[in-house]
């Protein structure tokens, strides 16, 4: 297995963007902006054909060809594809498409509809770390997945060597310490979640697969890196300058806000594919002032990434 990317401090789960007017059709240019926006921005990788993705809506061929698109906009960073299926032989399949493609990295979740017991579950990521030399990144999301990893299952897996990183959604702000002393430091634990991203930093985190980072990358970037330097007023600063949007970015099923927050901005269509919808006019107007709070310092902050001293090394 080749060794794992740099996988900390904040990663976009980018959205697939649909051409306006026909959300049946990928728009690839979108994606490619998104992608460079966020890169130059300071994000430390990306994250493709995750939940904020769509993953579930795309047909394999779909799903190639945005593997495909973000790896070649990745100039050179991590890029971490999401490869989540109810059927593991075709988790598999997805995995050694995005190997052959370029991801760098696969995410892995349990298979949703179907919960497995957790010997199933081992038997899953198994499966795909056999069929790829690709590091996985392990996705625990059980309201999604309708089942969750337990500690020791995610011990075991880390123990063997099946898997590099943890991407948590569970929710659980007490789970890094205790994962922490099962697998020491070496396992890398991202946070799924932007609301609490600097309290799971807090409890033994490093890092964010982020919503918000599609909207607000440098100001992402810029807290963790704040809490990396032990900068702990600035973090919370931002903290409070996010939450608002934070919160906007999910009063709807994800990715629903997320593209309608892209729209707002004319980074890409707002369109999302059935059985989601376009956000009610309430999220909209809550976005919209969200937008408002957020969008200067977002610029400000972008433009001290842009020069070359203030550049994120991933």
């Amino acid at each position: 297995m080749r060794p794992p990317p740099t996988l900390r401090g904040v990663l976009p789960a980018l959205v697939t963007p649909f051409l306006a007017g026909d959300p049946g059709e990928l728009d690839l240019v979108a994606l490619s902006r998104l992608a460079a926006r966020a890169l130059d921005r300071g994000v430390a990788g990306l994250v493709v054909c995750g939940s904020t993705g769509e993953a579930p809506a795309l047909a394999p061929a779909e799903h190639a060809r945005t593997v495909a698109c973000v790896a070649e906009a990745s100039g050179g960073r991590p890029v971490v594809a999401g490869v989540g299926a109810p059927c593991t032989e075709a988790a598999v399949a997805l995995a050694v498409a995005a190997e052959h493609l370029g991801a760098t990295a696969l995410l892995v979740s349990a298979p949703p509809y179907v919960k497995p017991g957790q010997t199933g579950l081992r038997a899953h990521v198994r499966a795909i770390a056999a069929a790829t030399g690709l590091p996985i990144v392990l996705y625990d999301v059980p309201s999604r997945a309708g089942i969750a990893f337990a500690d020791e299952t995610i011990a075991r897996l880390f123990e063997d060597r099946q898997i590099q990183a943890l991407k948590d959604a569970s929710g659980d702000l007490s789970r890094p310490p205790r994962l922490a002393r099962l697998c020491g430091p070496e396992l890398i634990q991202l946070s799924g979640d932007d609301a609490t991203a600097l309290a799971h930093l807090a409890m033994g985190g490093q890092g964010c697969v982020s919503v918000t980072a599609n909207v607000a990358p440098a100001l992402c970037a810029t807290l963790q890196a704040a809490f990396t330097t032990r900068d702990l007023s600035f973090a919370a600063t931002l903290r409070d300058l996010l939450a608002p949007l934070d919160a906007a970015l999910f009063a709807e099923t994800n990715p629903v806000p997320v593209k309608a927050a892209l729209g707002l901005m004319g980074l890409c269509a707002s369109g999302v594919r059935l059985p989601l919808t376009r956000s009610e006019p309430a999220t909209m107007a809550r976005l919209s002032r969200a937008l408002v709070a957020v969008t200067e310092q977002e610029e400000a902050t972008a433009a001290a990434f842009a020069r070359p001293r203030f550049r994120q090394v991933a």
